[in-house]
This record gives structure tokens, C-alpha cells and sequence, in this order.
């Protein structure tokens, strides 16, 4: 299988089991318990249909929207995940110069393998910095203030992650940040070659955004889970959020938000957006999906914050369905992870390519030539 031969996000995620260590894509791929969740999130759209309008008149379309105070190609943001130097040795590099030829909002995570200079310098697209509460107060204030520094567009505040979900594909294969061959997994490193060797003999792997302070997941490796349980702050709250937000003082985003009642107390304290999302399944198995929620969340706060449905998002379609919800923009990260992971920039820039066409596409038989003319009349609750 080529990188030609991928024509959607499925066929990136087929190329990637190919190309990676067992460890490293069932990192990507995984989730909580029983995984549960992780599908229900991309199911979930398939209960909702959509409803074309017809001699529309579509020869020039627009999908482009504002998202965050900034002008986006597409109502699509490509959310933050961590580590992405163990899935190809460019990581966010080859992330953030894909989103910036798209036009897209992108994020890297307090866990990322690029610095939030270099990613600074390297593009003027939108971007965002996801920030994990650590214990240490004093990590935490110099993120935010390197952001500040750096002139990050938003700031988004994951709220899901206190501890760690039970993921047990990790646990079977023992992977941890940084990457570590174990006995019974080295096979499975020996018979991908191009990315054993990219990961041994290109740059080390890093966590710069963390290394000042930490060792771990940089200099010793730890799974994400041990990470998680000993270094994040389970005493986070809702004044935690709020100081966080004054100390930021921009963009602010609350990432991780999945109840109406939580989704007020957004709004309350002044967050400019929230993210539904569940974090693709990889907490809370069980809980529901994104867009199984987004219709109650929109009628709690639809108007007055906004709303961004992230995860489970597959296809262009999926993209429309969120916005005839009531969503600003939908988002996903193992939509562009796979793509990541099967060709780096390349597979990045190829999937976004197709998740445009999808999008643009599905615009044009839906009759409709911009996205603020997707609303709930075109779709319909399967029952």
C-alpha cells in the first residue's frame, strides 16, 4: 500500500498499522477499557441524515468561517496530541507546515516534541498550545508565559485528564514516551526499519515544552498513564480555570467539556470557546460522544461562546453534520495522526486535501454555498 493509494482517513490509518512498531500505532489507534467510546464516536454521525437542497446555483462556494478571531480555509481544526516525534521523526513540524498550506487552526500539546518557539517561527497560521495543569505551578506559569512570548493565538485548558484512563493497549505492549524497545516488541521495531532508524540515528526525542522542569517522558521514560497519575493536578477546579485564564489573558478555550451544565460554567467565567470532546475515547469509556452531545450544549449556550465538536470526525460530511448542529467548527486529531504517521508531511497534507474535497463536495449537494447556511432544517435524527 502507497501513500496513492490512500482516498480516506481509514486508508491513512491502514498505511500506519504497516509502517509502525505495534507499540507506537496502538498508542495512536487505542483507547480506554474497552474502547467503547472511541467508536461511538465516529457512529454517532451515522445517525444523523442529511437533507440536500436542489438547484441551489453551487458554482462558487465558500467554506471558510472565523474560528477563535481568526479566519479559517475550512471549518476544521486539527486538535493538539502529544508525541508526535514517536509516530514520524518531523512531528508537529510537518503538522503545523501542512495546516499553515491549508489555512487551518492547529495545536500542540504541552507533550509536544517541537518547542513552542520553533512552532512559532515556523508558521503564521492560527495555532493554539494545549496545556496539561501540572503540580508544579512554576511549569505551568512558564508554558503560559513562553506561549505569551511566542504570540500563540489561544490557549486551551484540557479539563478530562486528572488521571489517566486505563489503556490497555499500552499496557500490553509496555510503550511509553520516550519509545523503548522491549523483548516483545523488538520484532515488530526490526521489521519497520525506515521508522527504527528515523527514531534512532534523526534528532533525539524531546519534550521541550516540559524539560526545563521534568525528566519524565523526556529524559526517563514513563508511560502516559504513570505520567498523567503522578505529575498532573487532581486538585484542578473551576477557580483553577478561571486563574488560568486571567493569567493567559487572550483566546482562552476549555477543552474536555461534554456536560450543558459544565458548558455554562464556561461561559461563566469568560472562556471564548469550548471543545466537546472526550478526548477520542481515551479517558471515561462510556461516556458519550461529542456529537451526541453537541445538540444539548448548543441549546445551554449556543450563541453566547463558542462551540467546537471535537472527535470522531472521519469524513467531510462529518464536518457538516457537527455545523448543521449547531457547532462553530469540528475537530479531530487521528484524522491527521494516521496521515502523520503513514508519510509525515506528505500523508498530512494528502488527507487534508481530501478532507477539503469531502467538504466542499458535500457543500455543493447539499445545495448550500456557505457554511452559515448549514443549520438544523438540513438534517434529520435517524430513528
Amino acid at each position: 500500500m502507497r501513500l496513492s493509494d490512500c482516498h480516506n482517513i481509514d486508508d491513512f490509518r491502514k498505511l500506519a498499522k504497516a509502517r509502525l512498531p505495534f507499540p507506537v500505532f496502538d498508542y495512536i489507534d487505542g483507547a480506554a477499557d474497552d474502547e467503547l467510546t472511541r467508536a461511538r464516536n465516529t457512529a454517532a454521525f451515522a445517525d444523523v441524515d442529511l437533507v440536500p437542497d436542489v438547484l441551489a446555483g453551487v458554482a462558487e462556494i465558500d467554506p471558510s468561517c472565523t474560528i477563535l478571531g481568526r479566519r479559517s480555509a475550512l471549518p476544521l481544526v486539527l486538535s493538539p496530541t502529544a508525541v508526535q516525534r514517536a509516530f514520524h521523526w518531523e512531528g508537529e513540524r510537518a503538522v503545523a507546515r501542512a495546516a499553515e498550506k491549508y489555512g487551518l487552526w492547529f495545536g500542540i500539546s504541552s507533550l509536544a516534541t517541537r518547542s513552542i518557539e520553533e512552532i512559532a517561527a515556523l508558521t503564521s497560521g492560527p495555532k493554539l498550545f494545549q496545556l496539561y495543569v501540572h503540580k508544579d505551578k512554576g511549569l505551568n506559569a512558564h508554558m503560559i508565559a513562553r506561549c505569551q512570548a511566542a504570540k500563540f493565538d489561544a490557549l486551551a485548558l484540557t479539563v478530562d485528564t486528572i488521571v489517566s484512563g486505563k489503556r490497555e493497549r499500552c499496557l500490553r505492549s509496555g510503550f511509553t514516551t520516550p519509545p523503548r524497545f522491549t523483548p516483545a516488541s523488538v520484532i515488530s521495531y526490526a521489521t519497520r526499519p525506515k521508522w527504527t532508524l528515523d527514531y534512532v540515528f534523526r534528532e533525539k526525542f524531546r519534550l521541550p515544552n516540559l524539560d526545563t522542569h521534568v525528566t519524565e517522558g523526556s529524559g526517563k521514560a514513563v508511560s502516559i498513564a504513570e505520567y498523567f497519575n503522578t505529575m498532573l493536578d487532581t486538585a484542578m477546579d473551576w477557580d483553577t480555570a478561571a486563574r488560568i485564564r486571567q493569567d493567559w489573558g487572550g483566546t482562552f478555550v476549555l477543552k474536555g467539556i461534554m456536560s450543558a451544565g459544565d458548558a455554562r460554567r464556561a461561559v461563566e467565567i469568560g472562556a471564548d470557546a469550548i471543545m466537546i470532546s472526550n478526548h477520542g475515547g481515551r479517558q471515561l469509556d462510556g461516556s458519550r460522544a461529542p456529537f451526541d452531545q453537541l445538540p444539548e450544549i448548543v441549546d445551554a449556550v449556543g450563541g453566547r461562546i463558542e462551540i467546537i465538536c471535537d472527535g470522531g470526525v472521519r469524513r467531510g460530511t462529518h464536518v457538516l453534520k457537527a455545523l448543521c448542529s449547531g457547532a462553530s467548527a469540528a475537530s479531530g486529531g487521528r484524522l491527521y495522526l494516521y496521515a502523520l504517521a503513514a508519510a509525515g508531511q506528505p500523508g498530512v497534507e494528502r488527507a487534508l486535501g481530501i478532507l477539503k474535497d469531502e467538504i466542499e463536495r458535500g457543500m455543493r449537494l447539499m445545495g448550500v454555498t456557505r457554511i452559515d447556511q448549514l443549520t438544523g432544517e438540513r438534517i434529520r435524527q435517524r430513528h
